[in-house]
């Protein structure tokens, strides 16, 4: 439900700063908008309001205007409303052909001074572009603030000695457990977001890693980015599978890379396996059931497969090797919490004064909506499609429990995909009047409205099409899940 609130929370945020862009562009043109709406309002509306005859009116629960309406009959002004359908919003603007205006509805009288069809091509570009230019500055602003407020933890690959732990893709590609990664394509990663991004999502090839004493070189494999998402797509069905059959069991994540840490007992829990085998803190984890484990993420892969199981667990006390044998509960643990990365070395932070958070919240915004956009490439593959979500994938985004940083910085992530999304030449979308005008612009000749009309429909369907197929992506996993 949190999850929920949020992603209605900063969708409705994002909207509403959106389609303020439009209307304050037409404003400053003198163009009329009829109607600002947060939230659709098909039939009737949650609320709505009109200033006129020198007073604002206000109406609840109310159908929406209708011709013989008092209302209608003081169109210069705007009406402002909540619809009841909690997602998206628009901007009816006087004399534009979009979901709200039809071609033969608009071409029945002559253009008006005060509609957007009687601007030059640049004021209606402006106007057009308006909604995407908010939505950009408005995530730098954010990033900028939330940088200003909270400042920045980092966990350099630099300052960790024991290396990484890789899974069996990567080493494949070359890597060996203990690696540390030094450069990618002769740039110096900062931490692992960075190794992902650059190797998985922009595809970069080239990778000196120190091993020992050497530097050896690797070449990534060109597929390296459609396999990785093949391997977690395929690594979530079997999660869900196993969910679906154990609605107790709880679904694990697929570890692409992570710090190589070794598994040393924090606490034990009372009346638990490693209660009862006799482990005690300080203990550190070498082997599960014969097999060698050298870090967490070993050992907790290797318990997982040993549910309901009685098994021998290795491990060192004080330098000396013991054994002990657990009996592994239907989850797969034996009920400790280990010691984290945070144990083995610490997070470096770095506080930002007000115009350095402006400048840093500038340049993490732009990197940012460049790793997205290079990392697009993927979704035009099975792979990519596969992992296309929803708004239940976009909402399983923010946290379970409520958290500002987190909130802010996700809305600020979520303003610029919008911005980059309206930004693609599809009709309906801004991108696609851009594209248009763009034709204007260099051939000097108006598409006509009818076809503007036809092309909105088109972009219209296509969009439903996409939404269906990427929410009934997120309604399969959560039915087999």
């Amino acid at each position: 439900m949190i999850q929920a609130l949020q992603l209605i929370l900063a969708l409705s945020l994002l909207v509403v700063i959106h389609e303020l862009g439009h209307f304050t562009f037409a404003r400053i043109f003198k163009v009329r908008v009829e109607k600002f709406y947060m939230f659709f309002n098909p039939k009737f509306s949650l609320f709505r309001a009109k200033k006129f005859d020198g007073k604002w009116h206000v109406r609840f629960l109310a159908p929406n205007t209708t011709e013989d309406d008092e209302w209608s009959k003081h169109p210069d002004n705007t009406e402002w409303g909540i619809g009841w359908i909690p997602f998206g919003g628009y901007c009816a603007i006087a004399g534009m052909v979009d979901e709200t205006h039809k071609a033969d509805e608009i071409n029945q009288t002559p253009a008006q001074p005060w509609e957007f069809r009687a601007k030059n091509v640049w004021q209606r570009f402006c106007i057009i572009i308006g909604g995407i230019l908010v939505n950009f500055v408005a995530a730098l602003l954010i990033f900028g603030a939330v940088l200003f407020t909270w400042g920045k933890d980092t966990l350099p690959l630099r300052n960790y000695d024991n290396g990484l732990y890789f899974s069996e893709i990567m080493l494949n590609e070359g890597f060996q457990q203990h690696d540390k990664i030094l450069t990618i394509n002769a740039q110096v990663p900062e931490d692992l977001s960075d190794v992902v991004q650059w190797i998985i999502l922009e595809g970069r090839r080239d990778v000196v890693v120190a091993r020992g004493l050497d530097t050896v070189a690797l070449t990534m494999s060109e597929d390296l980015g459609t396999r990785y998402l093949a391997i977690q797509n395929e690594f979530d069905r079997i999660e869900r599978d196993k969910a679906r059959a154990d609605k107790s069991y709880q679904k694990a994540r697929y570890t692409l890379l992570t710090y190589f840490v070794p598994f040393v007992i924090d606490s034990v829990m009372p009346n638990n396996a490693a209660y009862y085998g006799g482990l005690q803190r300080g203990d550190s984890v070498v082997s599960v059931a014969g097999v060698v484990t050298l870090c967490s993420e070993q050992v907790t892969a290797e318990l997982r497969q040993h549910p309901c199981d009685s098994v021998t667990i290795g491990f060192y006390r004080a330098g000396q090797p013991m054994e002990a044998r657990l009996f592994i509960g239907d989850q797969g643990k034996m009920g400790v919490f280990s010691k984290t990365i945070l144990d083995f070395t610490e997070l470096e932070h770095t506080d930002y004064g007000f115009f350095e958070s402006i400048s840093a919240g500038i340049q993490y915004g732009w990197d940012l909506l460049v790793m997205y956009v290079k990392q697009f490439r993927l979704v035009f593959t099975k792979e990519g499609a596969q992992s296309v979500g929803g708004f239940g994938a976009i909402g399983n985004m923010f946290p379970s429990v409520w958290n500002w940083f987190a909130f802010w910085h996700m809305t600020a992530f979520l303003s610029l995909i919008l911005a980059f999304m309206n930004f693609l030449p599809i009709p309906a979308l801004d991108g696609g009047y851009i594209l248009f005008l763009v034709f204007e612009m260099i051939t000097r000749k108006q598409p006509s409205d009818k076809f503007l009309e036809v092309a909105n429909n088109i972009g219209f369907w296509l969009l439903i099409a996409l939404l269906i197929f990427a929410n009934g992506n997120d309604l399969f996993k959560w039915l087999i899940g």
